[in-house]
């Protein structure tokens, strides 16, 4: 099989942040963070179909990155940035809700709580996507619960 368009190895390896040594998910997920500090991003009619088309796409290129490296490879990272970016739906640009974000998103894709550790048994693609996706819904509701809490207690978001 021949490898990968260099277009499909950039993104689908996270703007080739799964090629660095060390923990090739933290890195994605940084980048993914920086690219929702983009001004608009954040709007829901930017992010969400962002979301939509980068899963789609990561599916397929994941499945790619399978063939050529092997299962659920460290080399896609683009599974990072949707989790990461679902997990940041609504969120203020704020460093603290950022921050905070960002670290419960990372323990959520490093733990993968029930059921999205099953996810990874899913064929292809579908199985490098849909673990991440599971852990940034997680992420996603985790995030909201405790900014309506700090608002309760404090009256401030």
């Amino acid at each position: 099989m021949a490898g990968l368009n260099p277009i499909h190895k950039f993104l689908g390896s996270g703007f080739l942040t799964g090629y660095l040594p060390g923990p090739t998910g933290t890195y994605g997920s940084v980048v993914a963070l920086l690219i929702y500090l983009i001004p608009g991003v954040e709007n829901i009619y930017i992010l969400l179909p962002l979301i939509l088309v980068s899963s789609i796409y990561g599916i397929w290129v994941c499945g790619r990155f399978e063939q050529l490296y092997g299962k659920d490879p460290k080399e896609a990272t683009i599974d990072e940035f949707v989790g990461m970016w679902i997990t940041l739906v609504m969120v203020p640009k704020e460093p603290v809700f950022l921050i905070v974000a960002f670290l419960i998103w990372r323990f959520l894709d490093i733990v993968k709580p029930y059921p999205a550790r099953n996810f990874e048994n899913f064929s292809g693609g579908l199985g490098v996507m849909a673990d991440d996706i599971m852990s940034g819904v997680y992420s996603l509701v985790i995030v909201h619960t405790g900014m309506a809490l700090y608002k309760y207690w404090t009256g401030v978001v």
